[in-house]
């Protein structure tokens, strides 16, 4: 049996930056519009990383029962590490995906949005078929693409509307800023497993583009995700601090550019989960420093 400490590394704790981020921008979004609600807040917050957990669960299940984690340089694996049985790890998944299910059930009761019910679902299914199902997304090089859709544009824009009932410029432009950063992630953990990807069948976007390729796509889209912050500079200067984001991306991107393979490119994994942590601190701290406490 897994122990506790092994449980707790297959939810992958340095991933949840993703699901925290979008939620602080949504509702710095939200504040902008002088419609901050806490519990609306934590309620975003528990879906968001709830459903980061269930996904990393589902997707540990899916790889080891396909033998995709057989000879994995990346994080520890329950399933692949053979720590878990298949079964448990898929019924841990499962817990995730309703306990988020239930978060949001509650956040649709209190701002009365029963459509988002289709939207939620929606993020489950997602969160499922990257590498679950007979033809899981993730193997035909779409995870980036889902991860910007669910992980930056629903997770901040649904916060934000969930509070506000309505967004804004500032909403989207933070919304696609994170969610880059989050491809930034996804495109640096690929990049490390090309070769392993390659020989189990997984054609993820770094596999289609190949090394050199992949590794600049990781450096635009931390640029265009720190650069976009302009766009918003005429009506709030303070957005301009995200700008402060720039010196700590050069290490991450020189890493990527170098060459870097293998376990040397962990640090990379942890550095831009930072960033995207950054990024959002720094858009709320911007809306903060114009708008007042």
């Amino acid at each position: 049996m897994a122990t506790a400490a092994q449980w707790i590394q297959g939810a992958r704790p340095r991933t949840l930056p993703a699901a925290i981020a979008p939620v602080v921008i949504g509702s710095a979004a939200a504040y902008q519009l002088h419609a901050f609600t806490l519990l609306n807040a934590v309620l975003a917050a528990l879906v968001a990383l709830l459903l980061q957990i269930g996904v990393n669960y589902s997707n540990d299940y899916s790889d080891g029962i396909r033998g995709t984690d057989e000879d994995r340089v990346g994080p520890f694996r329950l399933v692949g590490s053979g720590a878990a049985r298949p079964k448990a790890v898929l019924k841990a998944a499962l817990i995730n995906y309703g306990l988020a299910m239930l978060a949001g059930l509650g956040l649709v009761l209190i701002t009365q949005t029963w459509w988002m019910i289709l939207v939620g679902l929606g993020a489950v299914v997602a969160a499922w078929g990257y590498t679950g199902g007979r033809n899981p997304y993730g193997y035909q090089g779409l995870g980036e693409l889902f991860v910007f859709v669910f992980f930056g544009l629903v997770a901040t824009l649904g916060t934000t509307y969930t509070q506000a009932g309505r967004i804004s410029l500032a909403a989207v432009i933070g919304a696609v800023g994170t969610g880059l950063i989050a491809c930034a992630v996804l495109m640096a953990n690929n990049v490390r497993d090309i070769p392993t990807d390659k020989a189990a069948g997984k054609n993820t976007l770094a596999v289609r583009l190949g090394d050199r390729l992949a590794r600049r796509s990781y450096v635009l889209m931390l640029a265009v995700a720190v650069l976009s912050v302009a766009v918003l500079a005429p009506e709030n200067p303070w957005f301009l601090l995200v700008l402060l984001l720039v010196p700590a991306s050069l290490l991450p991107c020189w890493l990527m550019l170098s060459g870097r393979t293998g376990k040397a490119l962990i640090p990379v994994l942890q550095q831009t989960g930072m960033l995207n942590l950054g990024y959002a601190a720094l858009f709320a701290v911007a809306v903060i420093l114009q708008h007042g406490i």
